[in-house]
C-alpha cells in the first residue's frame, strides 16, 4: 500500500491538504513568499490562484530510465512556475500563461486515468506552488483506488515548511539542483537566496526519502537529483556536487545534464556581459568538467548522458 493511501485512510491526508489550502490565503507556499490572497482570486510571482492549472498530461518516455521503464513516466505538466529562467526551454508552458485551471476532482481523474494507461509513476512537473492542489487531489484520487507511486519534479526552489506536508505523500523526489551562487540565481532565474532555500528543501526530501531505491528496472522510492550544466560553469557544478555528496549522501543517483541550449530569452541576447556565454551550447570540456566534479566528490550512480 502506498503512503499516500494509508495517509488517506486515516484521515491525515485530508488534514494535510487543509493545512496546505490555508497557506494559500496569505501565500508562503514557495520560498517567493507573495503573501498574497490565492483563494480570493489575488496572484503573485506564479500567477496562480485557488486551481491547479494543468498544461498536458500523459505517458513521457523522455525522463531518467528509472522513472520510465518499459511503460514511460505518467507527467502532469503544471503551467507557470516559481522562478523565471531566462534559458528555459519550456517558457511557453511556465511564463506565458499557458494551461487550463481545473478542479482538483479532475486532477485526481487525470491520475486515475495515467494509472489506467500502465505509467509506472505520477510525475508532477512544476509543483512548487501547487502543493495544496496536489494534496487535495491525491486524497480524492486515493479514495478512488490510486497505488502507484508518486514523482515530485521540481526546480528545487521549495519550502522545507510546505514539503513537510508531503512527508509520506510523495515516493520519488526528482528536484534541479540548479546552482551554488546566488547572485547568479536570482540574475538567470528571479530565485532569491536559491541555494539556501535548494540545499534546506533537498535536506527534507532526503529525509523523507532517502536514496534511490530500483527494483526489477523501476525506481519506487528515494530521489534523484538533476543538475543542469551551463557555459563557463555559470551553475558552480563543484559546489553543488560537493552539498550532494557531503550534505545528502555520496549514494545520491545524479543526473548531470548535458542539453543545456540558448531559448527564451538566453537566445535573445541583450544580456549582462557574464552572462553572454549563455547565448552558446556547452562545450564537451564543461560537461566533463561537472562529471569530473561529482567524481572526485565521491558520488557514483547516475551521470547518464
Amino acid at each position: 500500500m502506498p503512503g499516500y493511501q494509508a495517509l488517506h485512510e486515516s484521515g491525515e491526508l485530508a488534514r494535510r491538504a487543509e493545512r496546505a489550502y490555508a497557506l494559500l490565503r496569505d501565500c508562503t507556499v514557495c520560498p517567493q513568499e507573495c503573501h498574497v490572497d490565492r483563494l480570493a482570486g489575488e496572484t503573485g510571482f506564479c500567477r496562480s490562484g485557488s486551481l491547479p492549472i494543468v498544461s498536458s498530461y500523459g505517458p513521457h518516455f523522455g525522463e531518467e530510465p528509472p522513472l520510465v521503464g518499459r511503460n514511460g513516466s505518467g507527467t502532469i505538466f503544471f503551467a507557470h512556475c516559481n522562478m523565471r529562467c531566462i534559458f528555459c526551454q519550456n517558457y511557453e508552458i511556465s511564463q506565458c500563461r499557458g494551461g487550463a485551471a481545473i478542479s482538483c476532482e479532475d486532477l485526481a481523474e487525470v491520475m486515475l486515468q495515467i494509472e489506467r494507461r500502465g505509467c509506472h509513476n505520477i510525475n508532477f512537473v512544476s509543483p512548487s506552488h501547487f502543493i495544496p492542489q496536489i494534496l487535495r487531489a491525491v486524497d480524492i484520487a486515493a479514495a478512488q483506488g490510486l497505488g502507484i507511486p508518486l514523482v515530485y519534479n521540481s526546480g528545487g526552489y521549495d519550502s522545507a515548511d510546505s514539503l513537510r506536508l508531503l512527508d509520506g505523500v510523495v515516493d520519488i523526489y526528482m528536484p534541479d539542483a540548479k546552482y551554488g551562487r546566488d547572485d547568479v540565481a536570482l540574475a538567470l532565474s528571479k530565485a532569491p537566496d536559491y541555494v539556501e532555500r535548494m540545499q534546506a528543501a533537498l535536506r527534507e526530501m532526503h529525509r523523507q526519502v532517502g536514496d534511490l531505491v530500483v527494483e526489477d528496472g523501476i525506481a519506487v522510492r528515494g530521489m534523484i537529483v538533476r543538475h543542469l550544466v551551463l557555459p563557463e560553469n555559470l551553475a558552480s557544478s563543484e559546489v553543488v556536487m560537493r552539498f550532494i555528496a557531503e550534505e545528502l549522501s555520496r549514494d545520491s543517483y545524479v543526473n548531470v545534464m548535458a542539453q543545456y541550449r540558448p531559448a527564451w530569452k538566453a537566445a535573445e541576447g541583450g544580456m549582462e556581459p557574464a552572462f553572454t556565454a549563455l547565448q552558446r551550447p556547452i562545450t564537451a570540456a564543461e560537461y566533463r568538467y561537472a562529471v569530473r566534479c561529482a567524481m572526485e566528490s565521491g558520488l557514483h550512480r547516475g551521470f547518464f548522458q
